[in-house]
Order: C-alpha cells, then sequence, then structure tokens
C-alpha cells in the first residue's frame, strides 16, 4: 500500500496511536503534512531537543507548556489537545521503558480512540514495550520507490541542467538502471549519492549510487561488498550458463513484471573445484550492474544464545533494503556443515539458522538474486536442491579442449601477452584434466620462471609449468567421477562438451 494511503486511511479509521519504523524522519513528516493538510487538521511534531513545534501557520503551540519532564509534557500536550490535531513524537522509543510514559500512552490510547485525533511515533528502532501491543499499531515506512526515485534524478537534473561542465542527458535506460540501482536507498542517502556522482565524475553514473550502498554493508560486519570487476568475457568456456544468465538480464526491469515475470531467485553452481564457480559469481554483478554482497555464513553464528538467528534475520534485512543485488554465497556446505549431524553438536543453532535461510528462500519478494556454489553435493540438504528455492542448478565441469583455449587465451591477455605468440592449441590439448584455476596457475608459475631468469615469457615455460602440476583430477578422480554420476540426472550441464 502506498504510505500516504494508508496514512489517511489509520488517520480518518481514529487509530489512536501509529509507530511508524523507518529512518527516513523527514519523508514521515512530509508525508504526515500532506495528508494533515488534506484531512484539515494541524500537524504538531516533538523531538527531544527542540519541544513541541507547532503547525507552520500557527505560532503557538496546542496548549501551554507543562512543568512535567520533556517526554511527560509532551504526551500530556497531546492529552489536552483539541480535536482535528495530530502529532508526530521522533525517537520517543527510548523513553518507552518508563512505567510512567507507558501508563500515560495507554491512557492516552483510550482517550484518542474515537477522536479525530492521531498520535504518530517515528524511530528507525521498534521498541514495544508489551503494555502496549494492543493499542498501538505498527507501520512500516517504505524506501522510496522506482516513481521517487525518478523523480529525484529529474529535480537533480533540472537544478544543474545549466552548467556546462555537466554531462547530465540520460536515456531512457540510463534512468532506468540509475533508478534500479538507488533502490534500497533512502532519499538522503539517494540526494548525497547524486551529488558525490555530480563532483566526481561530472554525471550521474551507477557506480557512485553504489559506492553509497558499500557504507550500509560496511557498517553491518556480517555481508562483505565485493566490486564488479570482473564481466562475463572474462570466463573461458560456460556458454549454456553464459546464455542462461544474459536472457534472465532483463528479467529486473519493470517491463518483465508488467510481462508476468516474478523476480528471478537465484542459481546454484555445483561443479569441480577450481573451475570458475567464485568467478562466475562475481562475473554475474558486472553483467547485471548490481551490487554483490558476500555472505560468509562463519560471520552469521554467534556465542551467544539467539545470536546466530538474529544475525540471519540482520543479514536478510540488509540484502533485501540495498535489492536489486546479487547475494554471493561461496562454499555453501560448509557453511552450513553441521546439518549433517542433526544439530547435536551445536544445541540446534545451525539447522534453525538454515530453516530461516530457506524460509527467506521460497517467500522472498524483493530482487535479490541468489548465487551460491558448492563443491560436495552429498552434505546437501535434499530440500535445498527442490525447485522453488533456486531457479536453476547447474554442473561445473573440468574444461573441455575449446574452453582451455578460451581460458589460456584469457589469462595470456590479462597478463599483457599476445596468445598468437604461445601456441595455445598445443596448451590446450597438454593440458587435459586441468581446472581453469590450475591453467591459471601454470601462467603464473611460468611468469614466474621466465622472470626469475630475466627474459620474455616462452611456450616452453608454459609446457613445462603444465608437466610438472599435477590436476586435481588425477588426485581426486573417484570424487570427481561420483559428482558427475550425481549430476548427470539432477543438474544442468553450464557448457556444450566437445571431448
Amino acid at each position: 500500500m502506498d504510505p500516504l494511503h494508508e496514512i489517511e486511511v489509520l488517520m480518518r479509521a481514529k487509530y489512536p496511536i501509529v509507530y511508524i519504523v523507518t529512518w527516513e524522519e523527514r519523508r514521515v513528516e512530509e508525508a504526515l503534512r500532506q495528508v494533515s493538510q488534506k484531512l484539515q487538521r494541524n500537524l504538531h511534531s516533538w523531538s527531544v531537543t527542540q519541544g513541541m513545534k507547532p503547525p507552520v501557520n500557527r505560532t503557538t503551540g496546542p496548549v501551554k507548556p507543562t512543568s512535567l519532564p520533556g517526554e511527560l509534557e509532551a504526551l500530556a500536550l497531546v492529552h489536552e489537545a483539541p480535536e482535528y490535531t495530530v502529532f508526530l513524537l521522533k525517537d520517543f522509543h527510548v523513553y518507552m521503558k518508563d512505567s510512567r510514559v507507558v501508563r500515560l500512552m495507554r491512557d492516552l490510547a483510550n482517550r484518542l480512540r474515537g477522536r479525530t485525533q492521531t498520535l504518530f511515533i517515528v524511530s528507525p528502532n521498534l521498541n514495544l514495550p508489551l503494555e502496549l501491543e494492543k493499542d498501538v499499531t505498527v507501520m512500516e515506512f517504505p524506501f522510496p520507490g522506482p516513481e521517487d526515485i525518478e523523480k529525484q534524478i529529474q529535480e537533480a537534473v533540472a537544478a544543474v541542467k545549466d552548467n556546462p561542465n555537466l554531462k547530465v542527458d540520460l536515456s531512457a535506460k540510463q534512468t532506468e538502471m540509475l533508478v534500479r540501482s538507488a533502490q534500497g536507498l533512502t532519499a538522503d542517502e539517494i540526494e548525497s549519492a547524486l551529488a558525490r556522482s555530480l563532483v566526481e565524475t561530472k554525471t550521474l553514473s551507477v557506480e557512485q549510487i553504489i559506492e553509497e550502498k558499500k557504507q550500509i554493508v560496511r557498517k553491518t560486519g556480517i555481508l562483505q561488498f565485493y566490486p564488479a570487476d570482473q564481466g562475463l568475457n572474462d570466463v573461458g568456456g560456460l556458454d549454456l550458463l553464459k546464455e542462461w544468465l544474459n536472457r534472465r538480464e532483463k528479467s529486473f526491469t519493470d517491463a518483465a513484471r508488467e510481462f508476468g515475470i516474478p523476480y528471478p531467485k537465484g542459481v546454484l553452481l555445483l561443479g569441480v573445484q577450481g573451475c570458475g564457480k567464485s568467478l562466475v559469481a562475481k562475473a554475474i554483478s558486472a553483467a547485471y550492474s548490481l551490487p554483490m554482497l558476500k555472505m560468509d555464513v562463519g560471520r552469521v553464528f554467534g556465542s551467544l544464545v539467539g545470536q546466530s538467528e538474529e544475525n540471519m534475520r540482520k543479514a536478510i534485512r540488509i540484502a533485501e533494503s540495498l535489492a536489486p543485488c546479487i547475494l554471493w554465497i561461496d562454499e555453501l556446505e560448509k557453511g552450513f556443515a553441521g546439518m549433517s549431524g542433526g544439530g547435536v553438536s551445536d544445541s540446534g543453532t545451525t539447522a534453525r539458522v538454515f530453516s530461516t535461510f530457506l524460509t527467506w528462500m521460497q517467500d522472498k519478494t524483493k530482487p535479490v538474486f541468489i548465487v551460491a556454489t558448492a563443491n560436495d553435493v552429498s552434505t546437501l540438504p535434499p530440500e535445498l536442491l527442490r525447485k522453488g528455492r533456486f531457479d536453476e542448478i547447474f554442473f561445473v565441469d573440468l574444461p573441455d579442449l575449446d574452453e582451455r583455449k578460451d581460458i589460456f587465451k584469457i589469462h595470456l591477455a590479462k597478463r599483457k601477452r599476445d596468445p598468437r605468440k604461445f601456441k595455445v592449441p598445443e596448451l590446450a590439448k597438454e593440458t587435459d584434466g586441468y581446472s581453469g584455476a590450475e591453467i591459471e596457475q601454470i601462467v603464473v608459475g611460468a611468469l614466474n620462471h621466465a622472470f626469475d631468469e630475466g627474459r620474455e615469457l616462452s611456450y616452453q615455460d608454459l609446457s613445462g609449468e603444465a608437466k610438472a602440476q599435477v590436476p586435481l583430477s588425477r588426485t581426486m578422480a573417484e570424487d570427481i567421477a561420483a559428482l558427475r554420476a550425481w549430476a548427470k540426472l539432477r543438474a544442468r550441464p553450464s557448457a556444450t562438451r566437445k571431448d
């Protein structure tokens, strides 16, 4: 429901006390002012630093001040106010531990019920005593929606359009990307991000908005923010997975909602170690132009009773507040390792945290695209793998001949070497059974060898390094064979196999 409409409904329905949970105090006050003007009521606001402020068109407060302490005086003023008045108490939650405040608010609830008066409390923290649960209505004030964000962007453009040093002529697609990336920020944070972008880049860029989102993540300590510094072109092979991801890119747009497509849920990447699962996760962030958060499950678990469950809920709230975004969970099976033991060793903490996470995965409505990676499928619980948790499960196998060629080319080019000078087809044949990470180490090891001898890199260096390495496919041949057999019937291939 639109917040202005909901506030109007609550006021007209004569709800006595409404508790609005939000950081956006300024937007709440503006919304209350608009609704109060529409309903012809006088809005008074109170804070501990400024006391009770009368309406803009009034010079006196609702009643004469009393000699009571600040918070009690505010409630006394509400109690004595005439009809057609609305009150906004800012950060009043800190006083709701006082038994006198609780009693006064219960008296107020009985007095205001049925009158054309409403008391609003605004705070980022919900602190509601048990005694008031039946008298107070809790309302969450949403972050600015797409229309609100677009309006802010248009206002920012209009304010600087006459400045010849700034480039603010935005196309429809650029505007949509800005709007999409700014979702999950408060109006003040969006304003700061737009101003920073104009100062640093002389235009409005998505990167500066994402930089603002980094600040939110840094303050939590549970999630980590990863920069989108590699795209899908930096991933060798995996053509089927890339095709699937490219087809889902438009699914985050408003046009997809109108077409009837829900937000994508995510993808689970199973496979051999070192074959690019984590690299793909990072590349998705760049391909979709979305911020990427990494959940380290180890940080979720705390030493206090109930702390782990609360940390998981907090991580979910942060991810949803930054939506649309990518949530990366690396080595999922290790994060929830306690599940296999029935939760006995940790009194069921892992099971409860995992249950919270599973329920959210199934029911989430915010555009949080989960990218989870796993190496050992035998430890994953079956409820995680069923349809509805992820959009698709992909198996990432060892690269074939053509994919190994691509991987060699990518890593040589990344290190300022021309791949055409190094017999890449021959190197690809010599590295049958090698993973992408092992091929990268071949290039790095060969470079170190050439650098130590004070000469340029050669094909012989790469070939020699490849022969010296023992690939994981040999040392763990039985495990990889079992993984392939499992994935053949249960997962979708990530690449077209040619060998």
